[in-house]
């Protein structure tokens, strides 16, 4: 199978939101996806909040890894990963691997001293996957949500 690691264009994120919506799915949490095409291609390509790259074979998006820069007062400059998806119907040929090695390469080329994400704890190969190439699982670590309701509940008036 021939592939392309490329950036993504701003008429790719239809498919990239297809993907989004494939994985919320696969979580049962669809209902919680409220990005939509315009805020994608604003965020992205306007404002440049976030670096998309897509898998592309034959002309077809089959997988894409968002990232976007952090900073860390411990660290500096850090790379995000927020999501890697690839369909289902492609895992297991390769494609999540050059996209991952996609994001390291970008990491690197951008000098950040880390690279971040997050990884259900269910999904044990990604897990192993990622200890293969050498990154951490820090187990003592939460990762810590407050959603619209909590900001506004949280607001001073």
């Amino acid at each position: 199978m021939e592939y392309t690691i490329r950036e993504a264009r701003r008429e790719d994120m239809r498919d990239v939101l297809e993907l989004i919506k494939e994985l919320a799915a696969h979580e049962n949490h669809l209902d919680d996806v409220e990005v939509d095409v315009a805020a994608l291609e604003k965020e992205g390509f306007e404002h440049e909040n976030f670096k998309c790259f897509v898998a592309d074979v034959s002309g077809k998006i089959e997988g894409m890894a968002l990232v976007y820069f952090r900073f860390s007062t411990w660290k500096g400059r850090t790379v995000h990963l927020e999501d890697l998806i690839v369909r289902e119907s492609m895992r297991g040929t390769g494609l999540g691997g050059a996209l991952y090695q996609q994001v390291v390469k970008y990491g690197h080329e951008h000098g950040v001293k880390r690279i971040e994400w997050v990884v259900s704890e269910g999904n044990r190969n990604a897990i192993e996957f990622y200890e293969n190439t050498g990154a951490q699982i820090k187990e003592s670590w939460k990762t810590v949500h407050m959603e619209e309701s909590g900001i506004h509940k949280n607001v001073k008036k």
